[in-house]
């Protein structure tokens, strides 16, 4: 990305809000462009800058982190929403990127992750903090056998779901593969239907919960 990465911070803590401007302010990718202290601030000030990334508190007064990115992505699609969390839980996840949102970071890592975080989603790729990817991976309840489901998968439709792994867009991923978008849809389709995954996130869920098993697996022995 040209230029630099234009964020709007909201946190209801101010200390903490405090914490990431110090964290970002010397950083020469970024530029802080509002701050807020609850969801409806937050909202107003990400329709009025039209961001690059809104860095949201999850929750929040008088509307949560989760509601303002579903209005965030509704009527400002341009910006990318990351949230930060205290929750752990998977079904906070699910709802974070049923949401849309980009980038799920751990506050009590935040400080230390930030910047890569923020870096990433601007890329235009997903991110979430690696501590709460491997409790996912561990205590994930669907598609226990996370190895056995990968064995299923062509050695291209792995190549697929690792990228996927890393946030990759299906334009991203064929440009690294050297294929047309369409033919990575069609393995993102092939793809869930041999893992039984349905839903518009989620791929994306089952890549990251099993980000570990994906790039551990051996490559499949057929190409196609």
């Amino acid at each position: 990305m040209n230029g630099a990465i234009d964020l709007v911070i909201a946190d209801d803590h101010p200390l903490f809000r405090r914490g990431l401007t110090e964290v970002l302010e010397p950083e020469p990718a970024f530029r802080i462009v509002g701050e807020a202290n609850d969801g409806d601030a937050a909202l107003a000030l990400v329709r009025r800058h039209r961001p690059h990334i809104a860095l949201l508190d999850i929750s929040m007064p008088r509307i949560s982190g989760l509601d303002a990115s579903i209005a965030i992505t509704r009527e400002v699609p341009e910006t990318a929403v990351v949230l930060l969390t205290m929750y752990r839980e998977r079904g906070v996840f699910k709802r974070a990127l049923d949401a849309g949102v980009k980038g799920y970071i751990l506050k009590d890592s935040a400080s230390v992750e930030i910047v890569s975080c923020l870096h990433t989603v601007a890329s235009g790729r997903a991110w979430i903090s690696p501590a709460l990817s491997s409790e996912l991976l561990e205590h994930h309840t669907e598609h226990s056998d996370g190895r056995a489901a990968l064995a299923r998968l062509t050695a291209a439709e792995q190549s697929v779901l690792r990228l996927i792994a890393l946030g990759y867009t299906s334009p991203d991923i064929a440009a690294e593969l050297g294929n047309r978008v369409k033919t990575i849809e069609n393995h993102r389709s092939h793809i869930c239907r041999k893992l039984g995954l349905s839903g518009p996130q989620a791929l994306l869920r089952f890549a990251l919960e099993h980000r570990s098993s994906i790039e551990s697996a051996p490559a499949a022995s057929r190409a196609e």
